[in-house]
């Protein structure tokens, strides 16, 4: 079953939903991430990893599910992202340890074995 691929396809489904609805508000928004994402300093892997440990510390299954499909269409690898969910365990603790559970489901899906 595709349970992370449900998720994209909620972010999906809501953005278009809020760019009809409040389109002011979610230019605004989606522009702040494109600039956001634009700096140079990172590139597209460590953005992401610093991206996943992140989601999983806000537990968000949705942001996880986007950012370790991103991670890997830029090629970070499964312990890669793994070990960044790590990080956000280290910095948030039991709660953050639980949303492994979606993480590995993200990589199972988007990474394969």
């Amino acid at each position: 079953m595709a349970r992370m691929q449900d998720k994209l396809q909620d972010i999906h489904k809501l953005t278009q939903r809020l760019q009809k609805e409040h389109p002011t508000e979610t230019q605004a928004f989606l522009g702040f991430l494109q600039k956001a994402e634009s700096g140079p300093a990172l590139d597209i892997k460590q953005k992401e990893l610093i991206n996943i440990g992140l989601a999983v510390a806000a537990q968000c299954e949705w942001c996880i599910a986007f950012h370790v499909q991103m991670a890997a269409e830029a090629g970070v690898s499964r312990d890669e992202i793994i070990e960044a969910g790590f990080m956000a365990v280290i910095m948030h603790g039991g709660p953050a340890y639980m949303y492994m559970t979606p993480l590995l489901e993200a990589v199972d899906e988007f990474c394969g074995e």
